[in-house]
């Protein structure tokens, strides 16, 4: 399967380099074909610029700053997601780049004003995370990156499609012990994915 790996944290000794190590260790001993983009490493540029947003809804092609990465999600079959969350929610490098690709005529299209998911190409979904608070206070917040990636990104790919969120939380209060059974548990993860 070819799996595109979005990832995203500026620092290559974090606890999720390690983890986004693994996720492309994993999947490559597992067969896999790994397009892996380092967010950080290939200075993508969050920011939709004007003239981007005034041609949103224009059709697609090679003139498109992020026609790369658009041609990148669409020859995936399924796609990774690995990420801390901060301030409840992704980082800016990633939000910008659902903001910059994940564009009508890529993601979804308009018909008679409704919304048409096209990203039928994606047949697996999954998120590696951390969070520096506990599950509870991430609730009390709603929890906006799992919503996103259970319910938005759901409904974007593949009907039907599996999707998984693997979270280690209060990284604040984490140990060896906990950071190695998340650790553990994403490899598995990885192994049958």
């Amino acid at each position: 399967m070819n799996i595109l790996v979005l990832y995203a944290h500026p620092v290559e000794t974090s606890f999720n380099a390690g983890l986004h190590r693994t996720i492309v260790e994993r999947l490559t001993a597992a067969g896999h074909t790994i397009d892996d983009c380092d967010l950080y490493a290939e200075d993508f540029d969050p920011r939709l610029t004007r003239a981007e947003r005034l041609g949103y809804h224009d059709p697609r092609g090679p003139a498109d700053a992020v026609a790369g990465y658009i041609e990148r999600l669409q020859n995936a079959e399924a796609l990774v997601l690995s990420f801390p969350v901060w301030n409840y929610g992704y980082p800016a490098i990633l939000k910008g780049f659902f903001d910059r690709v994940f564009l009508p005529g890529v993601s979804f299209k308009l018909v008679d004003g409704k919304v048409r998911p096209t990203l039928h190409n994606i047949r697996k979904l999954a998120a590696v995370t951390t969070y520096g608070g506990s599950r509870f206070r991430a609730m009390l917040m709603g929890d906006p990156p799992r919503k996103i990636v259970k319910r938005m990104l759901r409904a974007t790919i593949l009907p039907g499609a599996p999707v998984s969120y693997l979270a280690h939380y209060s990284m604040n209060l984490s140990t060896d012990e906990t950071r190695n059974a998340f650790m553990a548990k994403v490899a598995a993860s990885m192994d049958q994915f």
